[in-house]
């Protein structure tokens, strides 16, 4: 289904928890936020986790899948900005600068992003603060909310019921 006026974009690389992607799926339909999700992925499109965390959502959802990372970028216009989102990140999510047809990245719950991706990005290299050391990481659909939110907020809300 195509949901009119999309302005922003989520990219899962690899996604590995059907959970995650479920509640990802369902923040992008609340949002109006195009979901691309690059193979290959940890699980099967029909698991029953998937489902049940995206709850109703999935007809809701403007979506693409990608067989590969070559083949999703070659899709990417050229005015638009991709942006990694990972740990160690030079900016932090709250310093972007963020605009209509930006692509927000996550990679895999396990491994993250491709290191070669992350330093390409440059000073699009997003990461989100963290306090304890002791904690590895945050969730990944925490993470792609934070940032979804983030760079809404930029747009002003624009399209908000």
């Amino acid at each position: 289904m195509s949901v009119a006026g999309c302005q922003l974009n989520v990219v899962l690389v690899e996604p590995e928890i059907p959970p995650n992607t479920g509640n990802v799926a369902r923040l992008c339909a609340a949002t109006k936020t195009h979901l691309h999700l690059i193979e290959p992925l940890g699980f099967e499109l029909s698991d029953k986790q998937l489902k049940r965390a995206g709850m109703d959502y999935w007809q809701y959802v403007e979506w693409s899948r990608w067989p590969s990372w070559a083949e999703f970028v070659a899709s990417v216009p050229e005015t638009s900005r991709l942006w990694m989102v990972e740990s160690d990140g030079p900016t932090r999510h709250s310093d972007a600068c963020f605009a209509k047809g930006d692509y927000l990245v996550f990679g895999r719950e396990t491994l993250g992003l491709p290191p070669s991706l992350c330093s390409e990005a440059g000073e699009r290299w997003l990461r989100i603060p963290m306090f304890n050391q002791e904690a590895r990481s945050l969730n990944l659909s925490n993470c792609v909310a934070l940032v979804l939110f983030e760079a809404l907020r930029q747009l002003e809300f624009e399209g908000e019921l």
